[in-house]
Protein backbone atom coordinates (compact mmCIF):
# COMPACT_ATOMS: atom_id res chain seq x y z
CA UNK A 1 0.00 0.00 0.00
CA UNK A 2 1.57 2.98 -0.89
CA UNK A 3 1.61 5.34 2.19
CA UNK A 4 0.40 9.08 2.61
CA UNK A 5 2.30 12.08 2.31
CA UNK A 6 2.22 12.70 5.70
CA UNK A 7 3.32 9.18 6.51
CA UNK A 8 6.13 8.84 4.34
CA UNK A 9 7.55 12.16 5.45
CA UNK A 10 7.11 10.99 9.70
CA UNK A 11 8.98 8.08 8.84
CA UNK A 12 12.19 10.33 6.77
CA UNK A 13 11.76 13.15 9.02
CA UNK A 14 15.22 12.78 10.73
CA UNK A 15 16.94 12.01 7.33
CA UNK A 16 15.76 15.44 6.04
CA UNK A 17 16.87 17.23 9.01
CA UNK A 18 20.58 15.97 8.32
CA UNK A 19 20.42 16.23 4.55
CA UNK A 20 23.03 17.98 2.82
CA UNK A 21 20.20 19.04 -0.26
CA UNK A 22 17.67 20.09 1.86
CA UNK A 23 19.95 22.35 4.78
CA UNK A 24 22.19 24.08 2.19
CA UNK A 25 21.43 25.52 -0.73
CA UNK A 26 22.55 28.40 -3.51
CA UNK A 27 18.89 28.58 -4.27
CA UNK A 28 18.17 29.36 -0.32
CA UNK A 29 21.02 32.76 -0.55
CA UNK A 30 19.22 33.46 -4.27
CA UNK A 31 15.80 33.57 -2.30
CA UNK A 32 17.52 35.88 -0.07
CA UNK A 33 18.42 38.14 -2.69
CA UNK A 34 15.60 38.51 -4.35
CA UNK A 35 14.20 39.24 -1.24
CA UNK A 36 16.48 42.01 -0.95
CA UNK A 37 18.16 42.58 2.65
CA UNK A 38 15.13 43.97 4.46
CA UNK A 39 14.15 42.52 8.00
CA UNK A 40 10.56 41.28 8.08
CA UNK A 41 8.50 41.40 11.23
CA UNK A 42 7.26 37.64 10.21
CA UNK A 43 7.67 34.95 7.51
CA UNK A 44 5.53 31.24 6.67
CA UNK A 45 6.92 28.27 6.11
CA UNK A 46 4.50 25.98 4.09
CA UNK A 47 5.16 22.60 4.14
CA UNK A 48 8.46 23.10 5.89
CA UNK A 49 9.64 19.45 6.53
CA UNK A 50 12.71 20.03 8.73
CA UNK A 51 12.56 24.36 9.01
CA UNK A 52 15.93 24.32 7.00
CA UNK A 53 14.14 27.45 4.51
CA UNK A 54 12.84 29.05 7.71
CA UNK A 55 15.85 28.78 9.86
CA UNK A 56 18.00 30.51 7.68
CA UNK A 57 15.61 33.73 7.96
CA UNK A 58 16.70 33.84 11.81
CA UNK A 59 18.58 37.09 11.39
CA UNK A 60 15.70 38.50 9.30
CA UNK A 61 12.40 38.09 10.65
CA UNK A 62 10.66 38.25 14.16
CA UNK A 63 8.70 35.86 13.85
CA UNK A 64 9.33 32.23 12.14
CA UNK A 65 5.83 30.13 11.62
CA UNK A 66 6.20 26.83 9.96
CA UNK A 67 3.35 24.43 8.60
CA UNK A 68 3.22 20.66 7.44
CA UNK A 69 1.47 17.93 8.00
CA UNK A 70 3.60 15.49 9.31
CA UNK A 71 4.19 16.01 12.90
CA UNK A 72 7.49 14.34 12.70
CA UNK A 73 8.63 16.93 10.84
CA UNK A 74 7.73 19.56 13.03
CA UNK A 75 9.65 18.28 15.72
CA UNK A 76 12.82 18.04 13.78
CA UNK A 77 12.24 22.07 13.07
CA UNK A 78 11.55 22.39 16.17
CA UNK A 79 14.96 20.67 17.73
CA UNK A 80 16.98 22.75 15.01
CA UNK A 81 15.68 25.66 16.50
CA UNK A 82 16.17 24.66 20.32
CA UNK A 83 19.62 23.44 19.27
CA UNK A 84 19.92 27.47 18.05
CA UNK A 85 18.43 28.75 20.82
CA UNK A 86 15.67 30.46 18.64
CA UNK A 87 12.22 30.57 18.91
CA UNK A 88 9.59 29.32 16.52
CA UNK A 89 5.79 28.20 16.05
CA UNK A 90 4.64 25.51 14.29
CA UNK A 91 1.39 24.35 13.25
CA UNK A 92 0.54 20.96 11.88
CA UNK A 93 -1.92 21.31 9.17
CA UNK A 94 -2.54 20.74 5.56
CA UNK A 95 -1.54 23.09 2.98
CA UNK A 96 -4.53 23.56 1.37
CA UNK A 97 -6.29 24.15 4.89
CA UNK A 98 -4.09 26.53 7.27
CA UNK A 99 -5.67 27.50 10.50
CA UNK A 100 -3.97 30.97 10.48
CA UNK A 101 -5.29 34.31 9.80
CA UNK A 102 -5.34 35.87 6.41
CA UNK A 103 -3.08 38.49 5.76
CA UNK A 104 -0.49 37.60 8.62
CA UNK A 105 2.86 37.81 7.26
CA UNK A 106 5.29 39.57 5.14
CA UNK A 107 6.58 36.35 3.15
CA UNK A 108 4.88 33.25 2.94
CA UNK A 109 7.40 30.72 1.52
CA UNK A 110 7.75 26.70 0.12
CA UNK A 111 11.11 24.88 -0.75
CA UNK A 112 11.06 21.44 -2.15
CA UNK A 113 7.62 20.52 -1.40
CA UNK A 114 4.90 21.84 -3.59
CA UNK A 115 6.10 18.94 -5.87
CA UNK A 116 4.30 16.58 -3.41
CA UNK A 117 0.81 18.84 -3.42
CA UNK A 118 -2.42 17.27 -4.23
CA UNK A 119 -3.63 20.28 -5.40
CA UNK A 120 -1.70 22.94 -6.16
CA UNK A 121 -4.09 25.91 -7.29
CA UNK A 122 -5.46 25.59 -3.66
CA UNK A 123 -2.18 25.34 -1.89
CA UNK A 124 -1.21 28.66 -4.07
CA UNK A 125 -4.28 30.25 -2.82
CA UNK A 126 -4.03 29.66 0.62
CA UNK A 127 -0.43 30.96 0.67
CA UNK A 128 -1.50 33.72 -0.56
CA UNK A 129 -4.38 34.20 1.88
CA UNK A 130 -1.85 34.23 4.20
CA UNK A 131 0.15 37.14 3.23
CA UNK A 132 0.13 40.58 3.53
CA UNK A 133 -0.87 42.99 0.98
CA UNK A 134 2.26 44.08 -0.96
CA UNK A 135 4.03 41.48 0.27
CA UNK A 136 5.86 38.05 -1.49
CA UNK A 137 5.14 34.50 -2.10
CA UNK A 138 8.16 32.62 -3.53
CA UNK A 139 8.96 28.82 -4.13
CA UNK A 140 11.80 27.00 -4.73
CA UNK A 141 10.83 23.77 -5.87
CA UNK A 142 11.43 20.35 -8.56
CA UNK A 143 11.24 21.96 -12.28
CA UNK A 144 9.46 19.71 -14.79
CA UNK A 145 10.99 19.59 -18.37
CA UNK A 146 9.25 21.30 -21.53
CA UNK A 147 10.58 17.91 -23.68
CA UNK A 148 7.69 15.70 -22.82
CA UNK A 149 10.17 12.44 -23.72
CA UNK A 150 13.10 14.18 -20.75
CA UNK A 151 9.78 15.05 -18.75
CA UNK A 152 8.33 11.66 -18.97
CA UNK A 153 11.75 10.32 -17.91
CA UNK A 154 12.08 12.56 -15.00
CA UNK A 155 8.37 11.77 -13.67
CA UNK A 156 8.87 8.34 -13.73
CA UNK A 157 12.60 8.05 -11.42
CA UNK A 158 10.63 10.97 -8.86
CA UNK A 159 8.19 8.35 -8.19
CA UNK A 160 10.34 5.16 -7.76
CA UNK A 161 12.14 7.62 -5.37
CA UNK A 162 9.62 8.50 -3.88
CA UNK A 163 5.75 7.54 -4.34
CA UNK A 164 3.91 10.35 -2.76
CA UNK A 165 5.96 12.32 -5.81
CA UNK A 166 2.91 14.39 -7.75
CA UNK A 167 4.84 16.41 -10.45
CA UNK A 168 7.58 18.61 -11.23
CA UNK A 169 6.45 21.71 -12.69
CA UNK A 170 7.58 23.43 -16.05
CA UNK A 171 8.64 27.56 -15.18
CA UNK A 172 5.68 28.35 -17.42
CA UNK A 173 3.17 25.92 -15.39
CA UNK A 174 4.28 27.75 -12.11
CA UNK A 175 3.99 31.57 -13.84
CA UNK A 176 0.55 30.39 -14.70
CA UNK A 177 -0.27 29.04 -10.88
CA UNK A 178 0.77 32.46 -9.42
CA UNK A 179 -0.93 34.74 -12.40
CA UNK A 180 -4.27 33.05 -11.55
CA UNK A 181 -4.22 33.60 -8.34
CA UNK A 182 -3.52 37.40 -8.71
CA UNK A 183 -0.06 37.18 -8.01
CA UNK A 184 2.43 39.22 -9.78
CA UNK A 185 5.30 37.61 -11.09
CA UNK A 186 8.63 39.65 -10.04
CA UNK A 187 11.37 36.84 -10.08
CA UNK A 188 11.26 33.34 -12.06
CA UNK A 189 14.30 31.48 -12.66
CA UNK A 190 14.90 28.18 -14.00
CA UNK A 191 17.51 25.54 -14.16
CA UNK A 192 18.74 25.74 -10.77
CA UNK A 193 20.56 23.18 -8.84
CA UNK A 194 20.18 22.27 -5.31
CA UNK A 195 23.91 20.16 -5.29
CA UNK A 196 25.92 22.17 -7.81
CA UNK A 197 28.51 18.90 -7.61
CA UNK A 198 25.52 16.73 -7.92
CA UNK A 199 24.08 13.60 -5.70
CA UNK A 200 24.59 9.87 -6.01
CA UNK A 201 21.54 8.12 -6.35
CA UNK A 202 22.73 6.26 -3.29
CA UNK A 203 22.88 8.95 -1.33
CA UNK A 204 19.62 10.30 -2.77
CA UNK A 205 17.66 6.63 -2.44
CA UNK A 206 18.93 6.63 1.45
CA UNK A 207 17.72 10.37 2.54
CA UNK A 208 14.29 9.46 0.75
CA UNK A 209 14.25 5.99 2.45
CA UNK A 210 13.94 4.76 -1.57
CA UNK A 211 12.92 0.90 -1.33
CA UNK A 212 16.16 -1.53 -3.40
CA UNK A 213 13.71 -2.14 -6.21
CA UNK A 214 12.67 0.84 -6.69
CA UNK A 215 16.61 2.12 -6.33
CA UNK A 216 17.24 -0.72 -8.63
CA UNK A 217 14.62 0.40 -11.60
CA UNK A 218 15.86 4.13 -11.11
CA UNK A 219 19.87 2.62 -12.05
CA UNK A 220 18.03 0.62 -15.37
CA UNK A 221 16.44 3.65 -16.64
CA UNK A 222 19.33 5.74 -16.22
CA UNK A 223 21.14 3.04 -17.85
CA UNK A 224 18.87 2.97 -20.88
CA UNK A 225 18.79 6.71 -21.55
CA UNK A 226 20.81 7.98 -24.29
CA UNK A 227 24.18 9.98 -23.82
CA UNK A 228 22.30 13.51 -24.65
CA UNK A 229 18.65 12.43 -22.59
CA UNK A 230 21.52 12.18 -19.41
CA UNK A 231 23.83 15.50 -20.81
CA UNK A 232 20.43 17.58 -21.19
CA UNK A 233 19.09 16.74 -17.57
CA UNK A 234 22.60 16.90 -16.20
CA UNK A 235 22.81 13.63 -14.98
CA UNK A 236 26.60 12.80 -14.73
CA UNK A 237 27.32 8.93 -14.80
CA UNK A 238 30.44 8.14 -13.29
CA UNK A 239 31.42 4.58 -13.29
CA UNK A 240 28.30 2.41 -11.75
CA UNK A 241 26.80 5.59 -10.51
CA UNK A 242 24.71 8.43 -11.58
CA UNK A 243 24.63 12.03 -10.08
CA UNK A 244 21.69 14.40 -10.68
CA UNK A 245 21.78 18.04 -9.98
CA UNK A 246 18.36 18.54 -8.17
CA UNK A 247 17.08 20.61 -10.73
CA UNK A 248 14.91 23.52 -9.20
CA UNK A 249 13.01 26.97 -10.19
CA UNK A 250 12.58 30.21 -8.02
CA UNK A 251 9.44 32.06 -8.55
CA UNK A 252 8.56 34.86 -6.56
CA UNK A 253 5.11 36.68 -6.87
CA UNK A 254 3.81 39.94 -5.11
CA UNK A 255 0.42 40.31 -3.60
CA UNK A 256 -1.83 42.97 -4.88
Amino acid sequence: MTKSAPEHFNAVASRYAASEVHAHSPTILRLHELLAPKRLDSICDVACGPGHLALSFSDRAARIVGVDAAPAMLHEFQKLAMDRGLTIETIQANVENIPLPANSFAAVVSRLAPHHFTDLGKAIREMVRLTKPRSCVAVIDLEGYENQVLDDLNHQIEVLHDASHVRSYTAAQWREFFTTTGLAVEALESGHTELPGGLAIKRWCEIGNTPKAAESKIRALLAAASPSQLDAMRIRPDGAEFYLPIRTLIILGRKS
